[in-house]
């Protein structure tokens, strides 16, 4: 309902470095935080299965301001980090990064959400930024990860790396001539094996 708190948050832990006492500012709107770490990623960004993800513990870089408003503290920044996985061309280890913006409301408790259920709320003037980031950083990573975007993939004959050798080639019959190839294979094989009858002489 608005106007509550739908349900009692946990107790954030204020020994995360996700975790932002907000008591010096938080009530009096207009003041402002910002705040620049490298903290670690919480767990795995992503699905260990993909082919793009953050592993836990691997370096996050936070840039975030966070702004007292009426409502409670506004936190708005960027997280960055290091993705792992693999090129789905050539499937070569990734060296890329994924820069993820992200921006959220922390309520004070009791007030007024307008009935948005998924509302987050400060705890003992404690904010915790680790659920957004993780959220915006799972959904800025690729899809598709490449390389790089010029990436040549395989080889679907050999599975070479073509950006290893991008003059790399096969030699190739000319389908037209299969069945001739086939054909003469055949007759090949069946020689010496099959007796060849004497040519036919004409009656005297």
């Amino acid at each position: 309902m608005p106007g509550t708190t739908p349900k009692t948050p946990a107790q954030p832990d204020p020994r995360s470095p996700y975790v932002v006492d907000t008591h010096d500012f938080a009530r009096r709107p207009g003041s402002m935080r910002t705040l620049h770490d490298t903290v670690p990623a919480p767990e795995l960004m992503g699905d260990k299965d993909g082919v793009a993800n953050v592993p836990a513990g691997s370096d996050v870089e936070l840039d975030a301001r966070l702004e007292a408003v009426v409502e409670g503290v506004l936190a708005t920044g960027t997280a960055s980090a290091a993705v792992a996985g693999e090129c789905v061309r050539c499937l070569e280890p990734l060296d890329l990064e994924v820069e993820a913006d992200f921006q959220d409301l922390y309520f004070f408790p009791g007030e007024d959400t307008g009935g948005d259920e998924d509302a987050v709320f400060l705890v003992n003037d404690l904010l915790d930024l680790e659920p957004v980031v993780h959220d915006a950083v799972v959904l800025a990573l690729p899809s598709a990860p490449l390389c790089r975007e010029d990436c040549q993939g395989l080889c679907p004959e050999c599975g070479a790396n073509l950006n290893d050798d991008p003059d790399h080639s096969h030699e190739t019959a000319d389908p037209r001539w299969a069945a001739l190839a086939n054909l003469k294979d055949q007759v090949a094989s069946n020689s010496g094996t099959a007796p060849v009858a004497p040519p036919a002489r004409d009656q005297e």
